[in-house]
């Protein structure tokens, strides 16, 4: 599926994420939503089911999310129906901290830490779910690589479409939207590839297949 991306992004700026999602939908092809249950992930969930209520959620579940986070993912699977898609490493976390431990984000061994737990899991996804449009939750005011994206991205002809329904919205749009719609948060979230929240883990840097 090839699309004019510049066009795409001219048409879609400013406008709500239903509408932004809507149109992300009518392209025809297959859309997934990927999510890893972290803090405002609520928002994009309820905007995609309330536009396709049957649409996959892919989440990559590296092992090391927090008991809140769990409990919070299996609260929301409940509330909205959500159709999961979980995938998880090739090794578990018990195994790999035996092994090589979380090493810190300035030692050479944590590029292979987070291929492990997330990149290889989230390239198998993306390789047997096979999508035609990959939406996701990142926004401008998260990190200085994503002040810089498009709504809509494809980095080849025929490659999977990217759009970032909320990437306008700010922090003080998804407490609004939470609040209006009655769903839950969970802020006690922990991402060992990324360390810092304003780090990026690699799949939107680097992942672009």
């Amino acid at each position: 599926m090839n699309i004019d991306v510049a066009k795409a992004n001219a048409e879609l700026a400013g406008q709500h994420p239903q509408s932004i999602i809507e149109w992300a939908t009518d392209l025809g092809g297959k859309t997934i939503v990927t999510t890893n249950f972290g803090p405002y992930e609520a928002v994009i969930l309820h905007l995609a089911t309330q536009v396709k209520p049957d649409i996959p959620v892919v989440w990559v579940d590296s092992g090391y999310a927090t008991r809140y986070t769990y409990i919070f993912a299996e609260q929301l699977i409940e509330q909205l129906g959500l159709n999961m898609h979980v995938y998880n490493p090739l090794a578990s976390a018990a195994r790999r901290d035996a092994i090589m431990g979380i090493p810190d984000v300035d030692d050479p061994a944590h590029e292979e830490f987070t291929r492990q737990v997330k990149l290889e899991p989230f390239g198998r996804a993306m390789a047997e779910m096979a999508p035609d449009v990959w939406l996701t939750a990142v926004r401008h005011d998260q990190t200085d690589f994503r002040r810089n994206m498009d709504i809509v991205t494809q980095d080849t002809p025929d490659s999977v479409i990217k759009v970032a329904p909320v990437l306008e919205w700010t922090e003080l749009d998804m407490q609004s939207y939470l609040q209006e719609h009655g769903l839950p948060n969970e802020t006690r979230y922990y991402d060992p590839t990324k360390v810092l929240n304003n780090r990026e883990c690699g799949l939107h840097d680097r992942f672009t297949a």
